[in-house]
């Protein structure tokens, strides 16, 4: 569904991803993985068309991304920022109802099917009681649902998000990433995620793509790309991986104790 083949992309004339070649199909989660600064939110801006790219093509059911118009790839992409720059005047419902901006009609008013496709999303992400709420007076956690549900509104069949747990606590990350794996078994959905935390990546991802200056480094499943030699090379630190006690998914375990101080 999403074929990304040799894509290069550069930064005041300096490259910052270089011959990058991926594809994500329905029904998967492929998590983009690898130090702070490696290109992550890069990749996603220019696989959505926000950043031009230098080389290279993103297809979409085989249609060239440069073709589309910004209404077409809306229609076949939404996005999940990783900063939150939501209004906190607006309403949740109005602000999920920003999903379906590229369905409205010329004169930019919302019919029966936007209203229902709303509706739809605030179900799908648990947050129907929160409609009439304001987005300032939300918690980090609800407006991530937000966020989502906006995205779902959009009604796309490619899912693209950027570190969608960043500020998140633990309760907060389980829930969105379980409502996430939900969401793709029930729609379809094709799935694009940067990822900081390796575990996140490890139990929820079917396959795992490891940047590294600039170059895809390492991709396949879980267990594939998350060992000790991938990730000490990655992240400079000794890791230890483990077999998780209960999902049997690689657990990462930074391996730091020969640098420990002594006490006496």
């Amino acid at each position: 569904m999403l074929d990304i083949q040799s894509l290069s992309v550069a930064y005041n004339q300096r490259d910052v991803l270089k011959g990058i070649t991926l594809s994500i199909s329905a029904g998967e989660i492929l998590a983009i993985i690898g130090p702070n600064g490696v290109g992550k939110s890069t990749l996603i801006r220019a696989i959505s068309g926000v950043h031009p790219v230098s080389s290279g093509s993103v297809r979409i059911d085989g249609q060239e991304l440069i073709h589309l118009t910004p209404i077409q790839r809306a229609r076949y992409m939404a996005v999940v920022p990783q900063a939150r720059e939501l209004p906190g005047a607006y309403t949740v419902y109005q602000t999920v109802l920003l999903g379906r901006t590229p369905y409205l009609n010329w004169l930019g008013h919302p019919g029966k099917t936007d209203r229902n496709q709303v509706f739809h999303a605030l179900e799908l992400t648990q947050i129907t009681k929160l409609a009439e709420r304001r987005i300032g007076e939300l918690s980090g956690g609800e407006q991530q649902r937000v966020l989502l549900a906006r995205a779902l509104a959009q009604d796309a069949p490619i899912l693209l998000l950027d570190e969608p747990t960043t500020h998140l606590d633990l309760e907060h990350q389980s829930s969105f990433l379980n409502l996430v794996n939900e969401l793709i078994l029930e729609k379809k959905l094709a799935v694009l995620m940067a990822l900081h935390d390796l575990n996140l990546a490890a139990h929820y991802a079917n396959r795992v793509a490891l940047l590294l200056k600039g170059h895809l480094h390492a991709m396949g499943s879980p267990s594939e790309v998350l060992t000790p030699a991938n990730l000490s090379t990655a992240y400079n630190v000794p890791v230890k991986v483990i077999p998780h006690p209960d999902y049997g998914s690689p657990l990462i375990i930074p391996d730091g104790r020969d640098r420990m101080p002594v006490y006496h």
